[in-house]
């Protein structure tokens, strides 16, 4: 029987890549590549379809933007908030994509009043909205997409930016990960079911997984996709209908 101890650590052969771009990718607990490139998440793509067709995506710490450009690809008007602007400098040529600089660590959550800022009244050195696609004035979005990011004081936040209906898909990492490569901050891994704990009860969840995984890198992740339902359902004859999320493969 497969136990937690046969995991493989940095001691066991198993090396994680530890070449971070820079200090500040470590310090906000960010995989340890350049952050927002290549193919979306897995989990991602596994949990894409539970989102309203055309609604609109809130990327959280989005990089280069790889999991933004999954979403406009598939016709969803994407906000995507980081502090590198060169990173969304990378996503000027979709114009499904609102990019926005945001210290999302030191500075206010930056969407509250969203619809309001244009480019020619965005002037702060930390904040600065590339205003293309998407205007919500109460920002709610269909969709909250965080991965390999994880500042603690932002979950009020996110679980308050989904709209009736939204779906949460998060993926970042876990206690653990610091036998086999970066982070090793516990400030920056999550503690077994802590995103269980962060979403009830005001979401239902759908899928959830803590574990270990082999590719593409060793590493501890959790990983959850949960919804804030809208109103119940209901037959003609007022009976509550039973919600059907339909379940990845």
């Amino acid at each position: 029987m497969a136990s937690a101890d046969m995991c493989p650590d940095n001691e066991n052969g198993a090396r994680a890549t530890t070449d971070e771009p820079a200090a500040a990718t470590a310090a906000a607990g960010r995989f340890p590549q350049p952050h927002g490139t290549g193919d979306a998440s897995r989990w991602v793509q596994r949990w894409s379809h539970l989102v309203a067709p055309g609604g609109a995506v809130l990327d959280v710490a989005s990089g280069a933007g790889r999991h933004a450009r999954w979403f406009a690809s598939r016709g969803h008007p994407v906000t995507a908030l980081d502090r590198d602007a060169a990173a969304l400098a990378a996503m000027a040529d979709d114009p499904r994509i609102t990019t926005r600089i945001a210290d999302l660590e030191n500075a206010p959550w930056p969407l509250p009043g969203l619809a309001s800022v244009t480019p020619s009244t965005a002037s702060s050195a930390q904040e600065h909205d590339t205003v293309k696609g998407q205007k919500d004035a109460e920002t709610k979005f269909a969709a909250v997409i965080v991965t390999n990011y994880l500042h603690r004081p932002l979950f009020p936040q996110l679980l308050a930016a989904l709209a009736p209906g939204g779906v949460l898909i998060y993926e970042t990492f876990a206690q653990g990960n610091e036998r086999v490569g970066k982070p090793s901050n516990p400030a920056f891994l999550l503690a077994p079911g802590e995103l269980l704990d962060v979403v009830r009860p005001a979401l239902r969840v759908i899928a959830f997984q803590d574990g270990f995984l082999a590719q593409p890198r060793p590493a501890y992740i959790q990983r959850i996709c949960a919804i804030r339902e809208a109103e119940q359902l209901t037959d003609p004859t007022g009976d509550s209908l039973p919600r059907c999320y339909e379940l990845a493969g």
